[in-house]
């Protein structure tokens, strides 16, 4: 309202009373609007009881400290208890199972990785779930590069000359992930598709386990992010040969990209996490959540945790993310087909 002449300016000319009631006047136009708007758009009830954050990841990993982080930072500002309830194992499909029966009006939620957002579509034949039908995949809580590890007494130095040796010796080379079809697995095959190379794949049971196997030198090589691969990585029994990402990480400026450290061009593996809210949730409440997650991502102590982690966080709008998981899908349909994989 600085646009408007001064009571000084308009003494002359205008009485005082008339002057008061003209400002009294103006001061409720200017309130009008936004009384409207409220009125338009009121407060979301949510939530009105304890929240539940369903995860297919076991307790001590990089996705479940995310969401322990997330789940704290929103008790504290819906103050209503949310929880995260561990379901690992099946392929995720535990966890999957149980949010299916869980409460339908965003009270229930569920951590998803982009395996089962867009990978897996194209890998089952069969799912106990439709992506489209059960889930509002609501917004990113975070994506990680993947680092190619070998053991600190591994003989390989660079990319270029493990991918050398696997050339010479097909078959002889091998890499390990924790399942078929998951992000460790994929990319290690789209390694082999870039690179000619024909390795073997190892399935662990666990992740602990196949990073020791890195690390006592079972495998040749596993792909790891800082959360997963990072605390032997600490330890001095892994090495991070090359990160396969765009551009060095600010966390890890002394380890070069797969490119610069001999490898093919281009070569690029993420993993990325989601929240999901059931199908058909409130178009309000779902924005409520998107909002207040994303205010818990941008805390300072959740962004000082992620850097940690080797995590960065995302921002996107809806439609965006949703147009992000279909060109990921894509990527992961072709991934998929070109290295024979299918699960029943």
């Amino acid at each position: 309202m600085s646009h408007l002449p001064t009571p000084k300016s308009l003494g002359t000319l205008v009485p005082r009373r008339r002057l008061a009631g003209l400002a009294a006047g103006l001061m409720v136009l200017g309130a009008a609007p936004l009384a409207q708007a409220q009125t338009a758009a009121p407060a979301v009830a949510f939530p009105t009881k304890p929240v539940r954050i369903i995860t297919p990841f076991p307790v001590g990993g990089g996705p479940d400290g995310v969401a322990r982080l997330v789940a704290d930072k929103l008790s504290r500002m819906w103050g209503q208890p949310v929880v995260v309830e561990n379901r690992p194992g099946g392929n995720g499909f535990i966890a999957i199972d149980a949010f299916k029966r869980g409460a339908n009006d965003g009270h229930d939620l569920i951590q998803l990785d982009n395996v089962h957002i867009a990978a897996y579509p194209h890998l089952f034949k069969k799912l106990p779930y439709d992506l489209e039908k059960d889930f509002d995949v609501i917004l990113p809580l975070f994506r990680a590069y993947f680092f190619v590890t070998t053991g600190a007494q591994s003989p390989y130095k660079n990319m270029g000359a493990l991918i050398a040796d696997a050339k010479a010796n097909p078959g002889k080379l091998n890499y390990g992930s924790w399942s078929v079809g998951n992000p460790v697995h994929l990319g290690s095959a789209l390694l082999e598709s870039m690179t000619g190379t024909d390795m073997v794949h190892v399935i662990y049971k666990e992740t602990t386990q196949l990073y020791s196997g890195v690390a006592n030198g079972e495998l040749s090589f596993a792909l790891g992010t800082s959360a997963t691969a990072g605390p032997l990585q600490r330890a001095g029994k892994l090495r991070f040969l090359a990160v396969a990402a765009p551009k060095r990480l600010a966390n890890f400026p002394d380890v070069p990209t797969v490119s610069e450290s001999g490898g093919p061009a281009g070569y690029e593996v993420t993993g990325w996490n989601a929240i999901a809210a059931p199908k058909g949730v409130s178009p309000a409440v779902a924005e409520k959540i998107k909002r207040d997650v994303e205010k818990a991502l941008n805390e300072p102590d959740v962004k000082e945790k992620f850097a940690s982690f080797g995590y960065e966080n995302f921002p996107t709008t809806r439609e965006s993310f949703k147009q992000f998981i279909d060109s990921e899908s894509t990527r992961f349909a072709a991934v998929i087909k070109k290295a024979g994989a299918s699960l029943d």
